[in-house]
C-alpha cells in the first residue's frame, strides 16, 4: 500500500516539475513492471488433448499463463463474431482455414508480421497477413493393402462414383474436416459438379461412419476397402500396431482429394488491447512456429508442421510432394451452404 502510495506521490511531484520528468517516471515504471507474466485469454477450436500441451509448452517459456475457452470451431468463430471488438479473446487457435477465413472476410482480424508468418509457405497462410497455419492436415485415401493395391486407386476423388467401387468406400459426412473438403471441391469445380458427386457416393453405396478413426478401424478390419480421412488417423494405429494392414494414398495433380487444410492462429481484433497483451499475443504465434510446438505437433499428432526446415514424423511422405490443389484455404469459409448441400443430397438428416 505505501508503496503504491509513494508512486502516486512521485508522479504528481514530477509533474509540478516537468511533465517530461513524469513522463520519464511513468516509462521507468513500466520497464520495470514488464518481467510480470501476462496472461493471454485463448479461444480455441482444437481439444484440449491436441493443443493443451503446446499451451503449456508456451507457458513454460515465456512465463505468461494462458486462460483458455474450448469450442467447436464453428462455435467458437461465430462467438468472436458476436462479440466484435469487444471479445477478451487474445488469440483465437482454429481447426481449419474456413473459419479463419470467415473472420477474415467480416474484417475482425488484425494483420500478423510479415516477419512472423514468412517461414510458412503462401499456400498455408492468408494473402493478407490476417492467419497462418500451424500445422498441416492432409486429406487422404486410406486403404487396405491386402484388398488394394495403389495402381488401382483412381487418379481422382470424382472417379469414385465408378460402380466397381459400390459398397467398398467409407466416409463420414457428417466429421468437419470432410465438410472442409466439400467446401473445398465446391470452391474448386463448383456446386453443381460437386453437388452431382455426392449423390453419386450415395448412389454407389458409400458406408457411413461417425468419424476418421472408425473409418481407419473399418479399412484395416476389412469392413469396407478403402476410405476418405486425415492423413495422421493411420498413425495413430501404426503407433500401436506396426503391422496394422492400411497405407494412406495422396490423390495427384492438385485434385480436391488431396486437400491440406490448416489447423491456424490468429489475432482478434480488440477495443482496448494494452501493449504488454498484444505483445504476449504475438509472442504466442511466434512460439506455435517455432521448433518446439513444431516438434511437438510433428511427433505427438502426426500433423505435418508447416514452418520451414521442420520435419513430419517418421515415415510421412514429405509436404511437397502432395500436389494440393490452388486456391486461399480461407475461401473454405461456406460451412453452411455446405451443410445446406448435404442435407439436400440425403448425406446428412
Amino acid at each position: 500500500m505505501f508503496q503504491a502510495h509513494f508512486k502516486q506521490l512521485l508522479l504528481i511531484g514530477a509533474f509540478l516539475v516537468s511533465p517530461f520528468l513524469a513522463a520519464s517516471v511513468a516509462q521507468a515504471e513500466t520497464v520495470q513492471d514488464s518481467d510480470d507474466p501476462v496472461e493471454l485469454v485463448v479461444y480455441s477450436g482444437r481439444k484440449e488433448s491436441l493443443i493443451g500441451p503446446a499451451l503449456a509448452k508456451y507457458t513454460a517459456s515465456t512465463g505468461n499463463p494462458v486462460k483458455v475457452k474450448y469450442g467447436s470451431t464453428s462455435g467458437m468463430t461465430a462467438l468472436l463474431l458476436e462479440e466484435g471488438d469487444a471479445t477478451p479473446a487474445d488469440v483465437f487457435i482454429a481447426q481449419d482455414a474456413g473459419a479463419l477465413g470467415a473472420l477474415a472476410k467480416k474484417k475482425r482480424l488484425q494483420t500478423l508480421p510479415e516477419s512472423m508468418i514468412v517461414t510458412v509457405e503462401p499456400r498455408f497462410r492468408s494473402p493478407d497477413g490476417l492467419w497462418v497455419g500451424v500445422t498441416g492436415r492432409a486429406r487422404t485415401v486410406a486403404y487396405n493393402t491386402s484388398k488394394v493395391k495403389p495402381s488401382d486407386i483412381p487418379a481422382s476423388i470424382v472417379e469414385f462414383t465408378d460402380p466397381k467401387w459400390k459398397g467398398r468406400v467409407g466416409w463420414a459426412p457428417g466429421n468437419g474436416s470432410f465438410q472442409a473438403f466439400v467446401s473445398a471441391m465446391r470452391h474448386r469445380v463448383g456446386d453443381e459438379a460437386t453437388e452431382a458427386w455426392l449423390r453419386g457416393m450415395i448412389a454407389n453405396e458409400a458406408v457411413v461412419y461417425p468419424k476418421n478413426t472408425a473409418i481407419v478401424q473399418a479399412v484395416g478390419d476389412g469392413e469396407v476397402d478403402l476410405g476418405f480421412v486425415n492423413h495422421y488417423y493411420l498413425y495413430r494405429f501404426l503407433a500401436e500396431d506396426p503391422a496394422f494392414p492400411v497405407k494412406n494414398h495422396f490423390l495427384p495433380n492438385g485434385d480436391p482429394g488431396a486437400l491440406i487444410n490448416v489447423a491456424g492462429v490468429c489475432l482478434p481484433r480488440q477495443s482496448d488491447q494494452d501493449a504488454r497483451k498484444a505483445a504476449a499475443a504475438r509472442e504466442l504465434v511466434r512460439f506455435m512456429l517455432a521448433e518446439e510446438a513444431q516438434n511437438y505437433f510433428a511427433q505427438s499428432t502426426y500433423e505435418y508442421p508447416l514452418a520451414k526446415g521442420m520435419s513430419p514424423a517418421k515415415d510421412l511422405i514429405p509436404l511437397a510432394r502432395i500436389e494440393t490443389p490452388d486456391m486461399d484455404l480461407g475461401d473454405m469459409d461456406d460451412l453452411e451452404g455446405t451443410l445446406v448441400m448435404l442435407r439436400k443430397v440425403g448425406a446428412l438428416p
